[in-house]
């Protein structure tokens, strides 16, 4: 029996395959923003906040790396208080929540439209473990307005976290703000 196609274009079509899989699990910027300067005293700084920076250029990501059982990220340190640099009440539940209570902000893909809302996910990481209730979205889609407090907008692989969260993890107060991490579902 004849062949269709031959052993180079098997192999050809196997490579295309791999390839486009392989894109297909890869996330890429998804647009850009320019950034803009605040108004005197509305970029709040707490945590080590950045603030916008005229005429700078921001990536936009409107997804976040794959999923796997311990998803790699970084840790971010975020306040979650009335006043704090998180802005205004978690997109959660509408409210604000105590800097001692552990919970989180996921970038836009992981936060995935508010599905993980309230569900609590593991944090590994400083050889210490924790686990904290997801209660915001930690925007990666917009970012340099006052909705936004004038912060650039989200990395795609973060978890920004309470000081509860780095408490329970260990790190000591001087390291908090940027932490390699691995997260997963609890």
């Amino acid at each position: 029996m004849k062949s269709f196609f031959s052993k180079g274009s098997v192999v050809a079509i196997l490579l295309l395959a791999i390839f486009l899989v392989s894109e297909a699990q890869q996330c890429r910027p998804s647009g850009r923003i320019r950034g803009r300067k605040p108004p005197p005293g509305q970029c709040n700084k707490e945590d080590d906040s950045d603030c916008c920076k005229a005429g700078k250029m921001y990536p936009t990501y409107t997804c976040s790396p794959p999923m796997s059982g311990n998803t790699q990220a970084y840790l971010t340190l975020n306040s979650f208080e009335a006043g704090g640099d998180g802005g205004g009440p978690s997109e959660c539940d509408g409210q604000y929540h105590d800097d001692n209570t552990p919970v989180v902000a996921l970038s836009t893909g992981w936060y995935d439209g508010g599905s993980r809302c309230l569900k609590n996910i593991r944090i590994n990481g400083n050889g210490q473990s924790v686990v904290a209730m997801v209660v915001d979205e930690c925007d990666s889609t917009e970012g340099c307005d006052a909705d936004h407090d004038y912060q650039p907008p989200c990395p795609n692989n973060i978890v920004d976290a309470s000081k509860a969260v780095w408490k329970a993890l260990g790190v000591s107060e001087d390291n908090w703000g940027g932490l390699d991490i691995t997260w997963s579902n609890a």
